[in-house]
């Protein structure tokens, strides 16, 4: 996955059966930066990965950055910040 900007994500992964759907391994979004998450629906496939939909990429410029094999395809799909404010306390 790369940062696009403050505002997405890119996420390279296997394409799917629509163009602005992927399908990506559950460990890759160890990778996002910290305190942040894919504003997108993530759906479990049963198969240790994650389907997502966002915007499919088509600018070169962004694609040239990218070492696309075969199969594969990148979308943009939102980042969101997240705020952890610690555990209850148990009592």
């Amino acid at each position: 996955m790369l940062a696009n900007d403050p505002c997405g994500y890119v996420v390279q992964a296997w394409k799917t059966d629509r163009a602005d759907t992927v399908e990506l391994p559950h460990l890759l979004l160890g990778f996002l930066e910290p305190d942040t998450f894919i504003g997108a629906t993530l759906t479990d496939t049963g198969r240790g990965t994650f389907r997502l939909t966002g915007r499919p990429v088509t600018e070169p410029d962004l694609l040239a950055q990218l070492d696309i094999a075969d199969g594969e395809t990148a979308i943009e799909v939102p980042k969101l910040e997240r705020t952890f404010y610690g555990a209850a306390s148990a009592r």
